[in-house]
């Protein structure tokens, strides 16, 4: 076990406090104009601890082998902690409750503020973050709509001739945003295709995807009906959604 900082309990009064909550202190590395954004891809060595008690809950350092993750990936602390770290700079993050696991103990996470030494060995460039469609608050004129309600326009043609069924198991790139304009998931912001049966999502997902062949990229507006229905619940995307998609392939 690798023993807890003496400062553990709170953050001193020299480290920098941000809007969020979040507290950092620099321990050691040169600062450079370089540091990553909320899509990178990082490697750091880590240990983290609770600041109640001082535990100490995990250590890639322990493990003996660094880890490599999507800023946009991980708890809202970290994306945000280690876009103030320069690259060989080791740094302390006092991170609270509301932006790690929460302030409770559930399913055996460590809770309440957590406190990580971060060492940031090197960083890769994320994707782009997918421009907003100028017609994301409806469907426009020449989309084509089917019997459901379900909206559709091909973006850019494919190359397959056929077309998947309702029991095939697709793999796909897709953004989704709601009519505002506000983006809810992206498998292009993770970086990683995401391969699925079409008979274990959302309706309007079995049904467009059906509409596709290899290679196409369409854009689907989706009712509500069709998706997660057309009032919040648990934190779910809900009314009408669009989703540009990009069939790679389906067996």
């Amino acid at each position: 076990m690798i023993p807890a900082p003496e400062d553990v309990a709170a953050a001193p009064a020299d480290a920098t406090v941000t809007e969020s909550g979040l507290a950092f202190k620099i321990l050691s590395g040169e600062a450079t104009d370089s540091r990553p954004g909320p899509t990178d891809k990082v490697t750091v060595h880590y240990t983290g601890w609770t600041a109640a008690t001082g535990d100490m809950f995990d250590s890639s350092i322990l493990r003996g082998e660094p880890a490599t993750f999507g800023l946009n990936q991980v708890i809202a602390g970290w994306t945000e902690g280690l876009q103030h770290i320069c690259p060989g700079q080791t740094a302390r993050l006092w991170i609270p409750g509301d932006l790690a696991y929460g302030n409770v103990p559930q399913g055996g996470r460590p809770y309440g503020m957590l406190v990580f030494d971060v060492e940031l060995i090197s960083m890769v460039a994320g994707p782009k973050t997918p421009d907003v469609p100028a017609d994301v608050a409806a469907a426009p004129a020449d989309a084509t709509v089917t019997a459901s309600g379900l909206a559709f326009r091909v973006l850019s043609e494919g190359t397959g001739s056929d077309n998947p069924t309702a029991s095939s198991t697709v793999t796909v790139h897709y953004t989704g945003w709601m009519t505002n304009g506000q983006m809810f998931d992206s498998s292009v912001m993770r970086g990683e295709t995401i391969s699925f049966p079409l008979n274990r999502v959302i309706p309007g997902w079995t049904e467009g995807l059906q509409l596709m062949v290899t290679g196409q990229k369409t854009r689907f507006w989706i009712p509500g009906e069709l998706a997660y229905g057309n009032t919040p619940q648990g934190g779910r995307p809900y009314g009408t959604l669009v989703f540009d998609v990009e069939l790679f392939s389906f067996s």
